[in-house]
């Protein structure tokens, strides 16, 4: 099986990445409008996004959001699988989304991609849950570590940010479309988040977990605010629920 290739740093909103922008934003349009609150609250240069994940959707409606609301290239940790799509997998490493290895493989290569990107003052998006939510209403599960690290290890920002109502567009592990273009997907952005106490030898795993906790706090509030609702008290744990850490946890049942 070939591996996936790793993309190069390119100039922000290079010429590949903004022609296909430029066809893809279109077609989003058809199928839902995406309105963007609190850019105000981004900072300048390189910064991590984070944001819940419910469906196979979202990557599409925050790309969005970020090309065209907060005038930003994202670049994606996205499952490696998606590379090795026809055509699809091909075109992902040329307009700069990186693959990630979910078994089996380091991701040591990938996230120095990563770091490429943010030491050049761009955007990388991360879903911290590292899969679509388990949590039954959808809420923002507990989170993998990953974007902390990078977060920690470069000195940069963790920007947190929420979604709510692509579900109605599409159902969590659902692949049936229900399109409508008037229909308005929230994102909201929430204030930049620093862990500069961390940067220091010797931080433990115990630090680094209370860190990503506190980044999936955040999500959920914003997610809170965009439903109207106040989040559960405990963060999802798929663990805890005999669920599946990757995949589509409804097939193993």
């Amino acid at each position: 099986m070939a591996e996936a290739k790793l993309p190069k740093v390119l100039r922000e909103k290079s010429f590949v990445f903004t022609l296909v922008a430029s066809i893809l934003a279109p077609l989003i349009r058809l199928m839902f409008r995406v309105k963007t609150e609190g850019v105000e609250n981004l900072p300048k240069g390189g910064y991590i996004l984070v944001a819940n994940h419910v469906n196979y959707l979202d990557p599409l409606a925050f790309a969005y959001s970020v090309f065209i609301s907060m005038k930003r290239t994202p670049h994606y940790l996205a499952k490696e699988s998606l590379f090795r799509l026809p055509v699809i997998g091909a075109l992902l490493p040329k307009v700069g989304q990186i693959p990630v290895y979910r078994t089996g493989r380091s991701n040591e290569e990938p996230l120095r991609a990563a770091v490429d990107f943010l030491k050049a003052g761009q955007v990388v998006v991360v879903f911290p849950e590292g899969t679509l939510t388990r949590d039954p209403d959808l809420w923002p599960m507990r989170g993998k570590s990953g974007a902390i690290r990078l977060a920690i290890e470069l000195g940069l920002p963790i920007v947190p940010a929420g979604h709510w109502g692509i579900e109605k567009i599409m159902g969590t592990y659902s692949k049936k479309l229900r399109p409508n273009p008037f229909h308005v997907v929230r994102v909201k952005i929430g204030k930049p988040m620093r862990f500069d106490e961390l940067r220091k030898d010797g931080v433990s795993a115990q630090e680094v977990n209370q860190a990503t906790e506190k980044v999936m706090r955040a999500i959920s509030a914003i997610v809170g605010e965009l439903r109207g609702e106040t989040p559960p008290k405990e963060l999802w744990d798929p663990a805890k629920h005999g669920q599946a850490e990757i995949g589509n946890f409804r097939k193993t049942k």
